[in-house]
């Protein structure tokens, strides 16, 4: 059987056709590992984290997860491939609509693969890990903090249990207790669910108490 794990090998990427941002990036996730990724700004941290994610589409090499190699990315990704990875943002604000309640928010890829049974059940389990109550999921994001609304991506994030995490900057805008409680969440979702993780911060403390190992995106 071929290993599990998520993998990129020769990626380039960019946002500009031609012009990759990232360049001949090989890069291994592995269930039950925390690999954390540091770098300057501008030097495609993002666009490798939505490659990886199976949101933007490399100019070039192969993204792969548990063996299997992603032909297609965003909507056209099959459901299981793309149920086992998911990302958290850096900007809650712009990552969900600001329409929804914090319940719908969190029930969103479970309807998008149309699975109605246990949806409500898995949505409260969900909140309680994250530390949401039962009357902040009837809010709207902008009747919550950012500290919240985080809380609630994470729990999005979590409700398929994916075997991959791509953490995109996720506790800039956060303060320490908020971090903190986040990073023992999703620690705890890890050890219990054998899930690998990337961490991209510019949070040298962080990185340093949270992930194995930490590499260096560098032009």
């Amino acid at each position: 059987m071929p290993p599990a794990m998520l993998t990129a090998r020769g990626i380039d990427a960019g946002w500009v056709p031609g012009r990759p941002v990232v360049h001949d990036i090989d890069l291994d996730i592995v269930p039950g590992q925390v690999v954390g990724l540091q770098g300057p700004s501008g030097c495609g941290k993002s666009t490798l984290a939505r490659v990886l994610a199976l949101i933007h589409t490399p100019d070039a090499g192969t993204v792969s997860v548990d063996g299997q190699t992603v032909a297609a990315y965003r909507y056209a990704t099959p459901r299981d491939v793309r149920a086992k990875v998911a990302i958290l943002f850096q900007q809650p604000r712009l990552s969900v609509d600001p329409r929804l309640t914090m319940r719908d928010v969190i029930a969103e890829p479970l309807r998008a693969q149309r699975r109605r049974d246990g949806l409500a059940a898995r949505v409260e389990e969900v909140a309680v890990t994250v530390g949401l109550t039962g009357e902040l999921l009837t809010r709207r994001a902008h009747a919550v903090s950012d500290g919240q609304l985080q809380r609630a991506c994470l729990a999005r994030a979590l409700i398929t249990r994916p075997r991959y995490l791509i953490c995109d900057e996720m506790t800039t805008m956060l303060d320490a207790s908020t971090t903190a409680a986040l990073v023992t969440t999703l620690a705890d979702y890890c050890t219990a669910e054998g899930a690998g993780v990337l961490a991209i911060s510019h949070d040298d403390a962080l990185l340093t108490h949270w992930a194995d190992k930490v590499i260096l995106l560098d032009r």
